[in-house]
């Protein structure tokens, strides 16, 4: 059932971003499984977890950037 729903254009919103309420995983593998995961944007729970890694990495960069900076 995964894989078919990998492969059903329905479930990606302009080609590029998954969205199946069925589908329960966080992130997914992409259409090209060889190319890494994506995130179910149907998924709050994915959706979290992608704003808090995004927040994780710009919270990392402006450490970074304040320590090269003092």
């Amino acid at each position: 059932m995964e894989d078919q729903w990998r492969k059903d254009p329905s479930k990606w919103i302009w080609g590029l971003f998954y969205f199946n309420r069925d589908d329960k995983r966080l992130f997914p593998p992409k259409k090209q499984p060889f190319m890494g995961w994506t995130v179910n944007f149907a998924n709050p729970n994915s959706v979290i977890a992608f704003l808090a890694v995004v927040a994780l990495i710009l919270l990392l960069a402006f450490l970074v950037q304040k320590a090269t900076h003092s």
